[in-house]
C-alpha cells in the first residue's frame, strides 16, 4: 500500500488507550486518516497522549471517555465525531475486558455481564450507530476485534471466548445486512499479543520464549503487526472482502487441554 491509502478518511477507534487500540489508531494515522479514539479509562492521560501523537503525525484528532457497552456512551460518540469531522469513514472496535483464568462453571452473573456487555454488546452498540451513519452516505468500513479463542476454546478463556465468537458471527451478519449500502465489515482474530492486556502469557523473558516457542513463526505478535492488518481491511487493496475473519496468529493454535490429575 504505497502512500497513504486512507488519506483524509475519519476513523473511530474505540479502546484506544494502550495496546492494540493505541497501535491502531497511530497506524491509521500515518496511513493518512483523521482519528477519533475513545477509551473506558482516561484519568491516566494516555488517550490524551495518543491524540497528541496523532496530531504530531499532521492529522487531526479528538479523545473522549466512553463506555461502549451504554448506548449513551455510544450515541455521544458518534455525534462528537461528526461534530468535528461531519462522517464516518471507519470504525474500528478494540475496546474489550478479559477476566482471566476463569472457567464458565466459575463465572458469575457478574462477570459474564460485564465481558458479554462490553466485549459483545459495545461492539454491536458502535457498529449500528455507526453503521446508521454509513449507510446514509453508502459508503463504510468496519473492522471488529476477534480472537483465536473466538474459534478455538481457550483454557481459562470462560466467557471472553464467547464474547470473541458472538464477534465473529456479528461480524458476517452485518456484512450481509450491510453490503447494499457498499459497507464492508470484516473481523481480525489475533493470536497471543505483547500487550498489557495478557501480560500473564509472556511477561517476563521465560515466559516469552516458552510462549513463542509454541508459535510457528518464532515469536509473539506486535501490536503494529495486528495494525497494519487493519490498514489493509480499511484500504480499497481490500475492497472485495467484506464477512472475513482475517486470523493474524503467527500460524499459532489455541493449544487443547488434557484431562489433568
Amino acid at each position: 500500500m504505497p502512500g497513504m491509502p486512507l488519506n483524509d478518511k475519519v476513523a473511530i477507534v474505540t479502546g484506544a488507550r494502550r495496546g492494540i487500540g493505541k497501535a491502531v489508531a497511530v497506524t491509521l494515522a500515518r496511513a493518512g486518516a483523521n482519528l477519533a479514539i475513545f477509551d473506558l479509562v482516561t484519568t491516566d492521560d494516555k488517550l490524551n497522549e495518543a491524540a497528541e501523537e496523532i496530531k504530531k503525525l499532521g492529522h487531526k484528532s479528538i479523545a473522549m471517555n466512553a463506555d461502549i457497552s451504554q448506548i449513551r456512551d455510544v450515541t455521544k460518540m458518534v455525534e462528537a465525531t461528526l461534530s468535528e469531522f461531519g462522517r464516518i469513514d471507519i470504525l474500528v472496535n478494540c475496546a474489550g475486558i478479559w477476566i482471566p483464568g476463569e472457567t464458565l462453571l466459575e463465572c458469575s452473573e457478574e462477570n459474564w455481564d460485564k465481558v458479554i456487555n462490553t466485549n459483545l454488546k459495545g461492539t454491536y452498540l458502535c457498529c449500528q450507530a455507526c453503521g446508521k451513519v454509513m449507510a446514509k452516505h453508502n459508503s463504510g468500513n468496519i473492522i471488529n476485534l476477534s480472537s483465536q479463542v473466538g474459534i478455538n476454546p481457550g483454557v481459562g478463556a470462560g466467557a471472553y471466548s464467547i464474547s470473541k465468537a458472538g464477534i465473529i458471527m456479528l461480524t458476517r451478519q452485518l456484512a450481509l445486512e450491510l453490503a447494499r449500502y457498499n459497507i464492508r465489515v470484516n473481523a481480525i482474530a489475533p493470536g497471543i499479543v505483547k500487550t498489557d492486556f495478557n501480560l500473564t502469557f509472556w511477561q517476563g523473558p521465560e515466559k516469552e520464549k516458552l510462549a513463542a516457542n509454541s508459535v510457528p513463526l518464532g515469536r509473539l505478535a506486535e501490536p503494529e503487526d495486528i495494525a497494519d492488518c487493519v490498514v489493509f481491511l480499511a484500504s480499497d487493496d481490500s475492497r472485495y472482502v467484506t464477512g472475513e475473519v482475517l486470523k493474524v496468529d503467527g500460524g499459532w493454535r489455541v493449544p487443547a487441554p488434557g484431562r489433568g490429575n
